[in-house]
């Protein structure tokens, strides 16, 4: 479905009965993710043929020969099937939609660079969006985004123009992270859930956590800075541009991203430690956050855990799979690893 009708027309009012008979299916279903210890056994196995059949335990096809190709067609059936059973099963457009969103913007930064590359990307359109890939990618050639969401619009718009004169993409990124993350809270927001409103103010939190960071490490501040963060998190963008590298443990001290952001901290220094510590702190505070939803009966939370543990699954799947198809050791594979759901 395109985006450019009124949202609030096809949100019902969050009840908790309404979600007793999914809450009660998703209890079922969270048997079947990735835990901690079916990571280990692929880490461990023999090959990565091996460590691929642990996904039938998952509910996941046999691979058959393990590939980069088999592995995105695995995933991208696997995500499209999700989406197809949650969003009947929620009857919440806005609520499944904060999961969807986020390929329609990867979509869009693709199609921008392509054009300026003047190159066919198309293969590296995702599903999984609330617009098919081919037919964002028919009108993106039209110039006809009249069906699509005003914000969406309006960014993809600018973010070529933008590029298309500046030869900058990073400035075209800018603009379509700064709609993505603007989506996501007005969708949150319609989909009467604060739960939901909480994780995607974590969300902004966390990336503008990792912006502050970076931009500390480049000792860039001051308005590249202001550029980048986006509004929406529990931590002011204002409060994290005025901080030093150094602070950023203060201002995040009240949330979730508390550790993390001292994390950050002490590495927010020209050629300071590598990231890969803070970035999987960020991931976790996030998944912290909504492991809450399991001490929760039903309604929505166990759905939106649900969703964001699948997405969790697929990259550590990744992680896994590539990893042990390059011959990567296992200490190096943990290290890439996420807190997982269960």
């Amino acid at each position: 479905m395109k985006g450019g009708e009124n949202l609030s027309k096809k949100v019902k009012k969050l009840k908790e009965n309404d979600f007793l008979s999914i809450s009660a299916r998703i209890r079922v279903l969270e048997n079947r993710l990735l835990t901690a210890e079916r990571m280990e056994r692929m880490i461990d196995a023999k090959d990565a043929g091996d460590a691929a059949k642990v996904l039938g335990e998952c509910g996941y096809p046999e691979l058959g020969e393990v590939t980069n190709s088999a592995l995105d067609a695995m995933l991208a059936q696997a995500q499209a099937a999700l989406f197809a059973d949650m969003g009947k099963a929620v009857g919440n457009e806005a609520l499944m939609d904060v999961f969807r969103v986020k390929y329609d913007y990867h979509n869009a930064k693709t199609l921008v660079k392509a054009e300026a590359l003047k190159l066919d990307q198309d293969r590296l359109l995702l599903g999984g969006g609330r617009y098919a890939p081919a037919a964002l990618a028919e009108d993106y050639r039209r110039e006809d985004l009249r069906a699509y969401t005003e914000t969406f619009r309006e960014a993809v718009n600018h973010a070529r123009e933008v590029l298309g004169s500046s030869g900058d993409p990073q400035q075209a990124d800018f603009i379509l992270d700064r709609a993505y993350f603007q989506e996501l809270s007005h969708l949150a927001g319609q989909s009467g859930s604060k739960f939901l409103e909480g994780y995607v103010a974590m969300l902004i939190d966390a990336a503008n956590l990792r912006a502050a960071v970076r931009a500390a490490r480049l000792a860039k501040a001051g308005e590249f800075l202001r550029a980048v963060l986006v509004p929406g998190g529990s931590v002011s963008p204002e409060a994290i541009a005025r901080a030093k590298g150094d602070e950023l443990g203060k201002v995040f001290k009240n949330t979730g991203l508390a550790s993390a952001a001292e994390a950050g901290a002490a590495v927010a220094v020209p050629n300071g430690r590598a990231l890969t510590e803070f970035e999987r702190m960020c991931d976790d505070a996030v998944m912290a956050y909504l492991a809450k939803a399991r001490m929760i009966p039903f309604g929505e939370q166990p759905v939106i855990a649900y969703l964001y543990a699948r997405e969790a699954e697929a990259t550590a799947i990744r992680i896994i799979l590539t990893g042990r198809m390059a011959g990567i050791d296992g200490s190096t594979i943990r290290q890439r690893l996420r807190r997982s759901y269960c």
